[in-house]
């Protein structure tokens, strides 16, 4: 039960970004991203943190769940960047 709970909690925490990327991925649909909430490196940095941690506790869930998570907002950012950089973000 204990190990289900944290495979759904990581599923759900790691793919939250995945709509944002799907939407953000053609050119010039970040308009409506705040780019502030992206840069708040807080959310980088502490998925970070847990992939790290992950590897220090030999714990392959925190690892993988957090570094997806890590990726999707890595993309959104790169995309809203992008965006704001061409004039049409």
């Amino acid at each position: 039960m204990v190990t289900a709970m944290g495979v759904l909690a990581a599923a759900l925490t790691s793919l939250s970004y995945a709509p944002q990327l799907c939407k953000a991925m053609p050119r010039g649909s970040t308009a409506d991203l705040s780019l502030l909430t992206l840069l708040a490196l807080a959310l980088a940095l502490g998925l970070g943190l847990w992939v790290a941690y992950g590897f220090s506790r030999g714990d392959a869930i925190l690892v993988l769940a957090n570094a997806v998570g890590l990726a999707l907002v890595g993309g959104v950012l790169g995309c809203a960047i992008r965006d704001r950089l061409s004039g049409s973000g």
